[in-house]
């Protein structure tokens, strides 16, 4: 039940200035990762501020992606949450909206144990056919899935694969080691891709795909086919403008992003805001310095 090789886009959701959907530009964007060589498209993940969704417009959004995708390119849903009772509904409405797989963020706020984990994502594999990725984030939900707890959820049949963002190539390192060859790992940082890739890792699920979607993709297809120096070339090239990415909390900058490049994807929601003037400066810097504006 392997999803995809390679990048995959952590899509923004362009909205209007009311905070609704701009499904025109969400059209746009999609086109454009595909005809860049983008790998899957990653709907209402964190990027995409599901968060300030309700569960309807989510799904419509996934709905969406999936007739605009045409089958070119998987659409991976995010249908996280920190109640499994919701978690099992939203995945269950993402999979009859067409979803070709679900992104489960770990519980936030009320955490869990790792017994805990286990029961909820082992509870929501129970109600979908559709294959799950693990969503390990610990610095937005404060809860840590551990690499014995990846490996006990990777002997469920639909649990195939983990998208790690702790940041701690170690628990990368271990997690790989107890999983298997048949178990995918996929980075969830993008200074990180090609650390991750030689633990065995199957590719990316990338905040830099929206503004450089071509450049991220080859940076993953030059290593896993065997040329490092081309691929260690693009994720050293890339390093200040994923810096700058995330110079305020995601989405903020990767949305200023795209509208300095003139794709017009609205603002973010509220609580997110404009970004402050010297990190705007320190983002059209880097964009200016990779050739994007």
């Amino acid at each position: 039940m392997s999803i995809f090789t390679g990048a995959g886009v952590a899509l923004v959701t362009p909205m209007h200035a009311d905070g609704s959907v701009n499904f025109d530009k969400m059209k746009e964007l999609i086109e454009f990762q595909i005809a860049n060589d983008t790998d899957a498209l990653i709907i209402c993940g964190t990027t995409g501020e599901a968060s300030t969704m309700s569960d309807e417009v989510q799904i419509e959004c996934i709905r969406f992606a999936k007739e605009a995708a045409a089958g070119r390119v998987p659409v991976i849903a995010g249908a996280g949450s920190n109640d499994t009772a919701h978690c099992i509904a939203l995945a269950q409405g993402c999979e009859k909206a067409g979803a070709d797989a679900v992104l489960l963020v770990t519980p936030y706020y009320n955490k869990a144990t790792q017994k805990g984990l286990i029961l909820h994502y082992t509870a929501v594999a129970n109600s979908i056919n559709i294959p799950i990725i693990l969503y390990n984030v610990p610095g937005r939900t404060g809860c840590n899935i551990a690499p014995k707890t990846v490996a006990e959820l990777a002997k469920v049949k639909n649990i195939v694969a983990v998208k790690e963002a702790s940041g701690n190539l170690s628990q990368v390192a271990e997690i790989a080691a107890l999983v298997g060859p048949d178990f995918d790992i996929y980075s969830g940082n993008d200074d990180q891709i090609l650390p991750v890739l030689s633990l065995g890792g199957k590719g990316v699920i990338s905040v830099l795909s929206n503004v450089a979607p071509k450049q991220t993709h080859d940076m993953v297809m030059h290593y896993l086919n065997g040329d490092t120096k081309a691929a260690t070339k693009l994720q050293l090239d890339a390093i200040e403008l994923i810096s700058a990415l995330f110079c305020e909390v995601n989405p903020i900058p990767v949305k200023t992003a795209l509208n300095e490049m003139g794709y017009a994807v609205g603002p973010c929601v509220a609580p997110l805001c404009e970004m402050e003037p010297k990190n705007l400066e320190t983002l059209r810097t880097a964009l200016k310095n990779y050739g994007l504006i």
